[in-house]
């Protein structure tokens, strides 16, 4: 199984998942010209490509989808609410194209092995998925309002991890952000925190040599470096050694992540 978070941040979010037989994006929050030439940076002919999977309908999270389904013929995957919520932001998208993917479902696409689980975010009914091929497992959850006991459940045991670490609590509070905005974040129905995200990552990494991608990163309440340090100190405080134990990888707005293997 290869893979590559195409697009972080809180501006526009992708993931690209393959094995030799299937290839499907994870959300396009990107445009589709910027999602094309992150799939050619790694070395991936978009039109190869066979699905879509959304987790949500936030714009980052499908701004360039209906585009990158009608350029190619992609069929889309998506929950039935998340659909009508879909209908009216990406454009006509003929109805072969919809497939519908319910939250605790699991399918299988070629050789990949797909489960879907409900996640916390104020959205219709957003999703995190998990990938399975062979023995290999990548967990993808990001738009976490909390980390509750089912989804640790469902995500553990993953060699690689596509995990949320959204802003650093201090710098949220004292931005310019209006307060509407700042509680929405905060909430259980928001997004993650770093501090949040290194205590929800202790509970249940293994200290296999997993690889914990920090994604979806707020470009105004939050930095890289920082994000990395205080997931890596909570980590270390239960045990885990970074660089050993865990590897912490970096993800980025505006570029791909090299393409990993499994």
């Amino acid at each position: 199984m290869r893979f590559s978070v195409l697009a972080s941040g809180s501006t526009g979010n992708a993931i690209y998942v393959a094995t030799d037989r299937v290839s499907v994006l994870i959300d396009v929050g990107i445009t589709g010209k910027q999602a094309e030439a992150a799939l050619r940076e790694i070395g991936v002919n978009p039109g190869e490509l066979d699905a879509i999977l959304v987790t949500h309908e936030h714009v980052d999270h499908i701004k360039g989808i209906g585009v990158m389904a009608r350029r190619y013929n992609l069929p889309i995957y998506a929950n039935q609410k998340t659909w009508a919520e879909l209908d009216k932001q990406i454009g006509t998208i003929r109805e072969e194209q919809k497939r519908f993917f319910e939250v605790g479902e699991k399918k299988e696409l070629e050789d990949l092995g797909i489960e879907s689980f409900g996640i916390s975010h104020d959205a219709a009914e957003p999703m995190g998925f998990c990938f399975y091929h062979g023995r290999k497992k990548l967990s993808v959850a990001t738009d976490l309002g909390y980390v509750s006991d089912r989804i640790k459940q469902t995500i553990r045991d993953a060699d690689a991890y596509i995990f949320e670490a959204n802003h650093d609590v201090e710098m949220l509070r004292m931005s310019q952000y209006p307060w509407s905005i700042k509680q929405r974040i905060l909430s259980d129905v928001g997004h993650l925190s770093n501090e949040a995200a290194g205590e929800a990552l202790g509970d249940f990494l293994s200290g296999r040599a997993e690889r914990v991608y920090l994604a979806h990163l707020s470009k105004e309440n939050n930095m890289i470096d920082l994000a990395r340090l205080t997931v890596k100190s909570l980590l270390e405080e239960r045990g885990l050694k970074v660089g050993d134990d865990v590897h912490l990888r970096e993800t980025y707005p505006d570029r791909p992540t090299r393409l990993e293997v499994l």
